[in-house]
């Protein structure tokens, strides 16, 4: 897919974006964000980094549960009440038998989440602004609500790879509706971990699983295909005309992106991250939209602070 460009703030994708979206379920949109306003989240980022603090931290790792020599995927109550919060989530390789820190904090951080849109002043405008306001416009959002906002660190040597995955399957709408906006802060190549796409598995694949709170406590996924509330069979987005294909190696598209650029990625597109192996770091900023008018239940992971979600349009 070649890359586009966005050309008017305020007026939302072009039809020929629009249009590869459709058929990709991914977009790359190059200098979304100006040099310094990159130079100003990074600075924020690395603040963060640097002044929380680990005298009443938990010391919650983020581990995606999948794969060899993992950890259960996080399901403290430190990460299931961070829907309103900036809290900070450490590497799996960061941390040694006795949950103590390997290396400085700073260089120990797998994530900072999940609230970053609503209480932080430097993420908050590039989230909740006219432009990506016209972005979920153009797309047909009627009422799109943003949450799970983050910041990702993929750190040198030790940022975990991230199998494949639909973002539906964590952020679930009946019908499923998630948009991801992934901003790169530092270039993303290969060596530090960029994005791999399916490249129009969203339109082939439908959300078969969820990731919800378990009535044991903690977090795992549920099969849809065997869920009533499914109708058996798992859903998609839109429901109908879906298409079926099987996962090979071979369909993922490799992602490199400059800093400055905006990833427009579909819920149910089936994308993945490897592991950074490189001595350079790869911060990004996210954040998911969903339909407001789409129920979103207490089963997801995910719970919205006492205000819900924060509308993107104003």
């Amino acid at each position: 897919m070649q890359a586009s460009t966005v050309q008017d703030q305020a007026a939302g994708l072009t039809p020929s974006q629009i249009t590869s979206f459709q058929a990709d379920g991914y977009l790359i949109l190059p200098d979304a964000l100006d040099a310094r306003t990159v130079s100003t989240l990074l600075h924020s980022t690395h603040d963060l980094l640097t002044n929380f603090s680990l005298a009443d931290h938990p010391m919650t790792r983020f581990s995606t549960g999948e794969g060899q020599g993992t950890h259960e995927h996080v399901g403290d109550d430190y990460f299931l009440t961070s829907g309103d919060k900036i809290r900070f989530f450490f590497e799996e390789d960061a941390l040694d038998a006795n949950h103590a820190l390997t290396r400085p904090q700073h260089l120990a951080v797998n994530k900072i989440g999940h609230a970053l849109h609503s209480l932080h002043p430097a993420f908050r405008p590039i989230t909740l602004s006219t432009r990506n306001a016209a972005i979920a416009r153009s797309l047909g959002y009627r009422d799109p609500r943003v949450l799970q906002s983050m910041v990702i660190c993929k750190q040198p040597g030790i940022g975990g790879a991230v199998p494949a995955h639909q973002d539906s399957s964590f952020l679930y709408t009946d019908p499923p509706s998630a948009l991801g906006f992934w901003y790169a802060l530092e270039d993303a190549r290969v060596e530090n971990g960029c994005l791999g796409f399916w490249r129009g598995s969203h339109r082939r694949e439908r959300i078969a699983r969820r990731f919800v709170r378990l009535e044991g406590g903690g977090t795992g996924f549920v099969d849809l295909v065997d869920d009533e509330e499914a109708g058996g069979r798992g859903r998609g987005w839109p429901d109908d005309g879906l298409e079926y294909g099987e996962e090979g190696e071979e369909d993922y598209v490799v992602g490199e992106v400059k800093a400055g650029s905006l990833v427009l990625i579909h819920g149910n597109l089936v994308h993945k991250s490897e592991r950074n192996t490189s001595d350079k770091s790869r911060f990004i900023y996210t954040f998911h939209v969903i339909e407001g008018e789409n129920r979103y239940d207490e089963r997801n992971w995910l719970q919205p602070g006492p205000e819900g979600f924060s509308p993107l349009y104003h």
